[in-house]
């Protein structure tokens, strides 16, 4: 599975665990299908984000890196926003989002499917089979030369 599509898949997956545990702050029990509703579409964002840039650059610290600074900068969108009674749920919404986009960004790094050689890595092989073709020829006549072998007594 290509990196940006494992990362959406996953994101969106860990996305539905990360609104389900809104369940564990007893004051937003009643709206926990839009929290998941809405922890799904974040996770997802964060999964195709972190898949691209998996993508771009392959070095699993990086990922990790990545993953976590996405989870977290779209966890304290959310958080910023108010609930209905004006407080924030800063740590209860940063945690898990943060957590998911570690665990996307270390996946998608490490069990996506590497992007293929770029078109000019595969312009560049007759090239080099012509240097291999011109330099066995070369040896070839020295090789000629030492032996004594003269071309024109053929």
């Amino acid at each position: 599975m290509s990196k940006p599509v494992l990362g959406l898949v996953l994101g969106g997956v860990l996305g539905i665990f990360d609104g389900l545990t809104a369940w564990f702050t007893p004051a937003v029990r009643n709206q926990m299908a839009g929290i998941v509703v809405g922890s799904t579409v974040k996770g997802l964002i964060a999964g195709v984000l972190i898949g691209f840039f998996a993508k771009k650059f392959n070095s699993l610290p990086l990922g990790i890196v990545f993953g976590l600074a996405v989870g977290l900068l779209l966890a304290f969108a959310v958080a910023a926003m108010p609930g209905e009674n004006g407080e924030h749920y800063y740590f209860q919404i940063m945690l898990p989002g943060s957590i998911l986009g570690l665990v996307v960004g270390f996946a998608t790094q490490r069990y996506g499917r590497a992007t293929a050689r770029p078109a000019s890595a595969s312009r560049q092989l007759p090239l080099r089979s012509l240097r291999t073709l011109a330099g066995f020829a070369r040896n070839l006549s020295r090789a000629s030369s030492i032996s004594g072998c003269d071309r024109t007594e053929v």
